[in-house]
């Protein structure tokens, strides 16, 4: 069985998609890629800056920037005030072997514990701060202190040595903020010999490697197309050649191609996580940016058509705060954090997007969320034309929405094109006045303890159903699981929907979902367990109270009904809004050791 289960999700993942990660490995093991043979020197000196070197007392500019890892977390500076670029903020160890050529490094140190913590500080998004600053005072300080910085990271980073040139996602990622400082500047095209250096090796690590991130059918992919796009187009219009316009072209086909592909039908991603759909669209609004800034051809009408429809799904996912349910796998990445928005705040990327992308910004009135309009100097479009609505079917991206008195509520689907990243099946996230009443747990880590990996992307932090004290499907690696779930049931009505699954055990749970004023009746029906159902409810933090079989703050209450008997009781869970953040929250557990149906229902008391 087991060999079978991983035949059938080899075969989903894309022979294609195995033989380029075969091939990729076994090219650097042998020493016959090209990625094995580089060797560069990084030019230093001026990059953004016209004033000498030094000039400003950087202690106390660096005072003003306000830096942030995952949104969260303040930088760990040193040596006046530039960050350690091999601290790890996260499990506060230091990597050590700095100068191993990046190929050499392992993936996962136990010694310094999740590499996320040390690419932070490299991926360079503190270019968007120094250049924020900079626009606000024009007086030069800030850009001396952003070469400042630039020129401490290359003596401390030698070209493809240590951890931080590892990733070729981390690598473009540093030249989306490099070029979208010079956006800013109105620099772009005419950067100087060392900034256009710089961008040259960081393309040179990236363009070896790109079949391995297309491999990953992921956000990957996009951002390092992105990163060939603008960096060789970039490079071009300022010094052309034969092998910047061969980056660029290469770059454009997998953007094209990526979006063909990665994008679906309805708008979803083929990651089904909100923070990495975000990711995939701020690559291609940076890639569009630079494309009408350098006046490039534009890009086919169906990849336009795609980007509408992925700029819808984000809007629909938006609340009116900003934030959005946490679903799906969540690495703490903001690739375009301009302004002062919180990390959680995705209205900064649908305005983009959409005044890019849907001929509208989608936001009429004027807020922070139009900073980055702002910073690439991009025209804001206010007209009348229909915004998307916000109850919709997402058949392709497995995805049910809807918006009524108040409520907003999201209905996860086991329709999986793409590998799952989370045991999410008919999760249901529940929104009331712009509160995240019923939640998802979020990732915390990608690198952490076998019972944390199990808890966050298995079945116990999402709002469903728990059979016999399993996943609900087999996990065969850290990332991926094996006989992927397929819908059973699936029935669309305007106030009513219902879909289900049965699992690789037998186990089944059909769930359906009745809308009504003010009110929400969820039916649960379990069958095919050995033991036990836990059906859980994952609450807002609050004073919640258990009477009976019904749950309330005051504001919200919950009650449960059942065919049999049934133990109910309120639990501490946990729950990471923020990557590698765990913070408890109360979670309802209504457990049944025989086939029965679980009616609950929720109401708004006020």
């Amino acid at each position: 069985m087991d060999t079978l289960i991983k035949a059938l999700t080899a075969y989903n993942l894309g022979l294609g998609n195995i033989a380029r990660v075969v091939q990729y490995r076994l090219s650097i093991k042998s020493g016959v890629s090209p990625i094995t043979k580089l060797d560069e020197k990084l030019l230093q000196g001026q990059f953004f800056s016209t004033a000498k070197l030094g000039s400003v007392d950087s202690e106390n500019v660096s005072k003003s920037i306000q830096l942030n890892a995952f949104g969260y977390i303040p930088y760990l500076v040193s040596d006046n005030e530039i960050p350690n670029w091999f601290y790890n903020l996260l499990t506060d160890k230091e990597f050590k072997h700095t100068e191993t050529v990046w190929y050499k490094i392992p993936d996962f140190d136990k010694q310094v514990g999740d590499i996320k913590g040390i690419w932070e500080a490299s991926r360079f998004d503190w270019v968007i701060k120094f250049v924020e600053s900079e626009l606000k005072q024009n007086d030069n300080i800030n850009l001396d202190l952003l070469d400042h910085w630039i020129n401490n990271w290359i003596q401390k980073n030698p070209a493809y040595l240590g951890p931080n040139w590892k990733c070729g996602q981390e690598a473009s990622i540093r030249v989306m903020h490099l070029i979208s400082g010079a956006i800013a500047l109105d620099s772009v095209k005419n950067l100087n010999d060392n900034l256009l250096q710089l961008i040259q090796v960081h393309l040179k690590r990236i363009a070896p490697t790109i079949d391995y991130a297309i491999a990953q059918d992921n956000n990957h992919g996009t951002s390092e197309a992105t990163a060939l796009y603008i960096g060789g187009a970039v490079l071009n219009h300022n010094r052309p050649s034969p092998q910047f316009l061969k980056w660029q072209k290469l770059g454009e086909k997998w953007l094209i191609n990526r979006a063909s592909k990665l994008i679906l039908r309805d708008g979803g991603f083929s990651q089904y996580s909100v923070n990495y759909h975000r990711v995939m669209l701020d690559s291609y609004c940076l890639a569009e940016i630079v494309r009408q800034k350098l006046g490039l051809d534009n890009f086919p009408k169906r990849t336009y058509r795609k980007l509408a429809k992925t700029t819808n799904w984000l809007y629909i996912m938006t609340q009116e705060s900003g934030d959005a349910p946490n679903l799906g796998a969540n690495d703490g990445a903001n690739i375009i954090p301009i302004g002062d928005n919180d990390y959680r705040d995705y209205r900064p990327t649908v305005q983009l997007a959409s005044t890019l992308f849907c001929n509208r910004s989608y936001y009429n009135a004027s807020a922070s969320y139009d900073a980055p309009l702002e910073f690439f100097k991009v025209r804001k479009v206010t007209n009348t034309s229909k915004l998307p609505k916000k109850s919709t079917l997402f058949k392709s991206s497995g995805l049910i929405t809807k918006e009524w008195d108040q409520f907003f509520i999201a209905f996860k689907l086991p329709i999986f094109k793409f590998r799952p990243s989370q045991c999410d099946a008919l999760h249901l996230d529940v929104w009331v006045k712009g509160n995240n009443i019923l939640r998802d747990g979020g990732t915390y880590s990608y690198n952490t303890s076998d019972e944390d990996l199990d808890y966050f992307s298995g079945v116990r932090s999402h709002n469903t159903v728990e059979f016999d004290n399993h996943l609900q499907m087999p996990r065969l690696s850290r990332f991926l699981f094996g006989a992927w779930l397929k819908p059973i049931k699936l029935e669309y009505r305007k106030n009513s929907f219902s879909c289900g699954y049965r699992d690789i055990w037998k186990c089944t749970h059909i769930r359906t979902i009745i809308t009504e004023p003010k009110l929400i009746k969820v039916i649960d029906k379990v069958s095919n367990f050995e033991r036990t159902a836990v059906l859980r409810w994952r609450l807002i933090p609050d004073n919640w109270q258990l009477i009976g079989s019904k749950i309330s703050n005051g504001e919200i209450s919950i009650e449960v009904e059942s065919e049999s008997e049934v133990d109910i009781r309120i639990v501490e869970g946990y729950e990471s809004r923020y990557y590698y953040q765990k913070t408890k929250l109360p979670v309802i557990e209504v457990i049944t050791r025989q086939p029965t149906t679980i009616t609950t229902i929720i109401k708004d008391l006020t």
